[in-house]
């Protein structure tokens, strides 16, 4: 008989304060993951645009300068 009682006793829920606790530590593990997926992406992104602005300077560098003929060959 005590083992039937046993099963339908319910356990104690733990303190709210704890189940907030670990709700609010979630939270904050999975707003620290986006904030690095959203860092990780902007940084990739950047050193892709200097890369095309690298790329884009050296083929202006070897253009003719027209505007330097208008200011007297320099």
């Amino acid at each position: 008989m005590p083992f039937e009682w046993e099963q339908i006793v319910q356990q104690p829920s733990p303190p709210a304060a704890e189940v907030l606790k670990a709700h609010q530590l979630t939270r904050e593990f999975h707003q620290e993951v986006e904030y690095r997926e959203e860092f990780e992406q902007y940084c990739h992104w950047y050193y892709q645009t200097a890369a095309r602005h690298r790329q884009e300077l050296e083929k202006m560098r070897g253009d003719i300068n027209i505007f330097g003929w208008f200011l007297g060959g320099k």
